[in-house]
């Protein structure tokens, strides 16, 4: 009696600019030899956006190419942006493909999970002792606030040149990203930390009644309050004392990034970026690394690829309900980690090498797939050879229940 056919899955795949391809390419690598070891199909679809999309057909994204974007399972995502595409006075600039999938795919939170493998305890600049314990998820807000008010412009005035931007929320835009956190807290420790500014702003003072509303729907988490400015200090000072922290578009743009230095590098950050809708398989997503495009080491095998390859270990479990492979992935980077492979942002400037494997980006991918059980040579690049980049993060991922 033979087997049925193999599952097949469709991912839409955005390489993007910098170091997008060079990152993408390596997780497209690890997929494949999780695939071929956990008996299930890939298709991609291949989708140009970003600077490379403006140079292309003359706009970041197309309409038609989200629409296709919307019929796979998942998206994986690059990097967008450069300096070539940073003229202030552009009425087209990179980012806005980041904004027409958040909007159009109604992709309204972001997961950026923050935990510290022990071997990387020596590449973060804070002391040992603030590191243990620390286990973390950042949800931020994705499709609303100042990025996407209006009015959003330039404006000449009889006294100069002035600047507006408009921060703007509903209830309906906080509830529902509120709702998701409290869930996420209720399958974890069962803390949840809500970051605003309600001293200062009403869209803060909103965000704070929502969730006071909510809490009584979540009896048994933990609400704490912090404001913006006194979080990011304790994110420093006391990371371990966060569970789960839910905030708005800017806060967690930006506190996202200032809690990468607790992991040792920006490069070793995954993040999904999730909606309501589901598939046959799970929650449709976006996944990608939280680190930008990255010009100035694009094309020269220097980037670190682990936070795209742990993103996409993401993306096996909760777009494709593939939670097998995407344990396989996350233990085959710690075990890479554990024997001493390193990209050059995870050795510290004043730490001896002596005993590390420092290796490119293409070098670090074939250490994850040889974890993975399969021979590198053998794994197909999807097109995008062996220069892969930048950006990771720990297997934190495997903590993340979600509803």
């Amino acid at each position: 009696m033979s087997a049925g056919p193999l599952p097949t899955y469709r991912i839409a795949v955005i390489a993007g600019d910098g170091v997008g391809p060079e990152v993408v390419g390596a997780a497209r690598r690890v997929l494949e030899a999780a695939a071929t070891a956990h008996n299930f199909g890939l298709e991609w679809l291949e989708i140009t956006a970003g600077g490379v999309g403006i140079d292309t057909y003359g706009v970041a994204i197309r309409a038609d190419d989200i629409d296709a974007a919307a019929a796979t399972d998942a998206i994986l995502l690059g990097a967008v942006g450069g300096p070539r595409w940073d003229d202030p006075n552009a009425a087209v600039r990179p980012e806005q493909a980041l904004f027409a999938l958040r909007g159009g795919l109604e992709l309204f939170a972001n997961l950026r999970p923050v935990s510290i493998h022990p071997a990387l305890v020596p590449s973060s600049p804070l002391r040992p002792v603030l590191l243990d314990g620390v286990d973390l998820l950042i949800v931020r807000e994705l499709t609303s606030g100042l990025y996407f008010g209006r009015p959003s412009e330039e404006r000449a005035t009889a006294d100069g040149r002035v600047a507006i931007d408009t921060l703007w929320y509903t209830e309906a835009e906080i509830r529902r990203v509120v709702r998701l956190a409290f869930d996420l807290a209720r399958g974890r420790r069962g803390k949840l930390t809500s970051v605003d500014k309600a001293n200062v702003l009403a869209t803060s003072r909103l965000w704070r009644k929502v969730v006071e509303e909510e809490r009584g729907s979540f009896p048994e988490v933990e609400v704490g309050h912090q404001l913006v400015d006194s979080c990011a200090m304790l994110l420093v000072k006391q990371p371990a004392a966060f569970d789960v922290l839910v905030t708005e578009n800017l806060f967690g743009d930006i506190l996202s990034d200032e809690a990468s230095v607790l992991a040792g590098s920006l490069g070793m950050l995954p993040s999904a970026s999730l909606g309501e809708r589901r598939t046959a398989h799970g929650r449709f997503g976006l996944y990608e690394p939280i680190h930008g495009s990255a010009p100035d080491i694009a094309g020269r095998d220097l980037a670190n690829p682990l936070g795209t390859i742990l993103s996409a270990a993401m993306l096996l479990r909760w777009s494709l309900g593939q939670e097998a492979a995407a344990r396989a992935i996350e233990a085959a980077v710690g075990a890479a980690l554990d024997d001493g492979y390193r990209t050059r942002d995870l050795v510290p400037a004043a730490t001896d090498a002596g005993g590390l494997r420092v290796v490119g980006t293409a070098g670090m991918t074939d250490a994850v797939i040889e974890r993975l059980g399969q021979r590198p040579g053998q794994v197909d690049s999807g097109g995008a050879g062996d220069d892969d980049t930048v950006a990771s993060m720990i297997a934190a991922n495997t903590l993340l229940g979600l509803p």
